[in-house]
């Protein structure tokens, strides 16, 4: 990873910002199946006229840490991640939403991969993770937001094209790297392979991966290269 150094450099002090979203988007496709608690998490927009707040991976980790054992707040954690990870952006979001929460295997599935996610087992709930409606870019959210190991683990992360575009720029193959193509194998290959980064730059793995998503491939950068990273 040649160019990761000098890149990372180039952007360490940026951080990654809340996302807008639209209540009154998403409230025809949550109130049927009464989830639409999860929309009053976050700031009001105080410049809208529309009514939108803001939501931010902060907001996600607090709803987390504030979980009793109700499935319903489980339920309600993984709405306020599909709204995170939609934005203002995703018009599907809303629709994709309400198709999991129709989906009868939901509250087994949140339940189940959250367990495997907090002991490691990072293939396992990528495997397990089979929902209508919800692909690897929006469940592998799921495990980064209910992953509370200690810092010093190493913790799920998000992936999604936008990472892979970035990744793929500066060389890197999960299929090289996990020696197989099963996607659940080359997702553990990845969350390993960030948190070596990130610990040997000197960031962290979560913002090693946002920056990821935010160049979206673009990975150029004016600064002198600083030799093979490694």
């Amino acid at each position: 990873m040649r160019r990761l150094r000098p890149l990372v450099e180039v952007h360490r002090d940026r951080r990654q910002a809340p996302v807008r979203f639209r209540p009154a988007t998403w409230r025809p496709w949550l109130e049927p199946h009464g989830a639409a608690q999860a929309l009053g998490l976050g700031a009001v927009d105080t410049t809208s006229k529309s009514g939108d707040r803001f939501i931010s991976r902060d907001d996600l980790a607090a709803a987390r840490e504030a979980l009793s054992d109700d499935p319903e707040e489980l339920r309600d954690l993984f709405v306020a991640v599909m709204i995170w990870g939609a934005g203002t952006t995703n018009g599907r979001a809303p629709r994709y939403t309400s198709a999991a929460l129709g989906d009868t295997r939901l509250p087994y599935v949140l339940e189940a991969t959250r367990s495997a996610v907090r002991v490691g087992e990072l293939p396992q709930a990528y495997t397990g993770f089979t929902v209508q409606g919800v692909r690897r870019a929006f469940f592998t959210k799921w495990f980064a937001t209910v992953d509370d190991r200690d810092a010093g683990c190493e913790r799920a992360l998000i992936l999604d094209d936008r990472v892979f575009h970035s990744l793929n720029a500066l060389g890197w193959s999960s299929r090289e790297a996990a020696s197989t193509r099963r996607w659940a194998a080359r997702y553990a290959a990845y969350v390993e392979a960030m948190h070596d980064w990130a610990s040997r730059l000197g960031v962290t793995a979560a913002w090693l991966e946002w920056l990821m998503f935010d160049l979206n491939g673009h990975v150029e950068t004016e600064q002198p290269q600083l030799g093979k990273f490694g």
